[in-house]
């Protein structure tokens, strides 16, 4: 079983979350427990199944996914100035996708560089790319300074505006890293260059894997800037919503609880909302992440996922499924601008792997 990554370095008065690997899981501190076994963290051999016809499991998986999120302003030093303001980093994630057998290893997402840096040091592993979703400094701010300390390093994503970046890339591309393939998914909405990243080993069980950015999180999506309704429909609904139903959605920051209580008010009514909420209460409670969940689960109940249903029709007043996305977006602005809160709460550092 893989090592853990060390806490080595974090913050000594941030409070610690238990680390799960699957089914398996490190003993627990005292008063804490195991996540619900239907939303298990975990990328595992058997979780689901999807590989080419003809393919048979292979013994021993390639892929590994080290999440790490930032979620702590209190203690944060990335900080960045806005309007006179300092904005800390919130609540994101970045991950290290792992080749086991080549012992390769690409991130996702740098918001802090260092830490990252300490996670490939501790894990023995050669970082030769960047994946970036989109241009925002929140996922985007790392890349100058990695590039810096790592020469050579290919820092690829959709949209000219990503710092350091050294090739752009297309709707529909496939990447391959030893035995993990990777297949470039443009997705506009949130920005007009946002690219989600649709991996998967082939001939192994394991379920494949989505980085969605701010294109899909769990149970809503991120805000449109800078698209059409029209694009963004096509984004989610024809682009992500058509991945196989067990693929691991990761998304970039961890906004489920909110993100669920706007689907309660779309569909007061559903009562995979209502689980899924319940859930998300006590893991927010225990100070346990979220993230991953799947796309089947994300079709059950994100209302941004389901604007052909009746019931997130009736709530927009409209048909049209573009139009309904629109007006959900903005229900969700209003319903988050009500209830955000007036000082910002300290959160946990996260260091978590997922898989055996």
């Amino acid at each position: 079983m893989a090592q853990l990554p060390s806490r080595e370095g974090f913050a000594e008065d941030a409070p610690q979350r238990p680390a799960w690997r699957g089914r398996t899981c490190v003993r627990p501190p005292p008063g804490t427990r195991a996540p619900p076994p239907a939303h298990a963290c975990s990328l595992r051999r058997g979780a689901g199944r999807w590989r080419r016809p003809g393919g048979a499991p292979r013994s021993a998986r390639a892929l590994r996914i080290v999440p790490w999120a930032h979620l702590c302003p209190a203690v944060s030093q990335a900080v960045r100035a806005v309007g006179g303001r300092a904005q800390p980093l919130r609540d994101n994630y970045m991950y290290l996708v792992i080749e086991e057998h080549t012992r390769e290893a690409v991130a996702v997402d740098v918001a802090v560089p260092k830490r990252l840096l300490e996670i490939v040091g501790r894990e023995g592993v050669s970082l030769t790319t960047v994946l970036t979703t989109h241009h925002h400094w929140d996922h985007a701010r790392g890349n100058a300074e990695l590039a810096r300390l790592r020469p050579g390093l290919a820092v690829l994503g959709a949209d000219e505006r990503i710092c350091a970046l050294t090739r752009r890339l297309v709707h529909g591309e496939e990447l391959q890293f030893g035995a993990i393939h990777v297949r470039c998914l443009l997705t506009p909405g949130h920005t007009s260059g946002h690219m989600s990243y649709f991996l998967w080993e082939e001939d192994c069980p394991d379920p494949p894997a989505v980085f969605s950015g701010d294109a899909l999180s769990v149970g809503g999506c991120g805000l449109r800037l800078e698209s059409t309704a029209q694009q963004m429909y096509q984004s989610l609904v024809e682009t992500l919503g058509t991945l196989p139903p067990e693929t691991k959605v990761f998304c970039g920051h961890e906004h489920t609880l909110g993100n669920l209580e706007f689907a309660q008010k779309v569909e007061p009514g559903n009562d995979h909302v209502r689980a899924k909420l319940s859930w998300a209460k006590k893991r927010d409670e225990d100070d346990m992440p979220t993230v991953p969940s799947t796309l089947g689960e994300e079709l059950l109940y994100n209302p941004f996922l389901r604007v052909a249903e009746e019931p997130v029709c009736k709530f927009t007043g409209k048909a049209a499924p573009a139009e309904v996305l629109e007006a959900l977006c903005r229900e969700r602005a209003s319903f988050e601008r009500a209830a955000e809160p007036l000082q910002p709460q300290a959160r946990a550092l996260l260091a978590l792997q997922w898989g055996p």
